[in-house]
């Protein structure tokens, strides 16, 4: 059974760069990212955060009872930002303090039963 976990573990971090290359940019200037086929946009407008969801057909999701935070690691504090559902499509909160580069942002939401997470990473 040891000798099956050291190439599952090398499997794993060879995926690592292709995880991170599967974020890529919207139509309103973000960084998308799929989850379970749904592609969720984050847009940052200064302490305003932003995440457009999109239905598994890339068609807008109504965000109307969804649910939802954006968990943040930033210079090693973690912080967690409420969202809130905006018509028709969105989820919005706001920052404290403005993202520093390397920050790390992870959307968690959640509709109908259905769970939604997105990981991104400042530039």
């Amino acid at each position: 059974m040891r000798k099956y976990i050291f190439p599952a573990v090398i499997a794993v971090i060879a995926a690592m760069p292709q995880l991170a290359a599967a974020q890529t940019k919207g139509s309103n200037g973000g960084r998308v990212v799929k989850s379970q086929g749904h592609p969720i946009e984050f847009v940052r407008k200064g302490l305003d955060i932003v995440f457009y969801v999109g239905d598994d057909d890339g068609s807008p999701l109504s965000t109307k009872d969804m649910r939802g935070r954006a968990t943040i690691q930033d210079g090693g504090k973690t912080v967690t930002v409420p969202l809130s559902p905006a018509s028709p499509n969105l989820m919005t909160g706001k920052l404290q303090t403005e993202l520093t580069p390397k920050a790390v942002v992870v959307f968690s939401g959640n509709l109908h039963g259905h769970s939604l997470t997105a990981r991104y990473t400042m530039e």
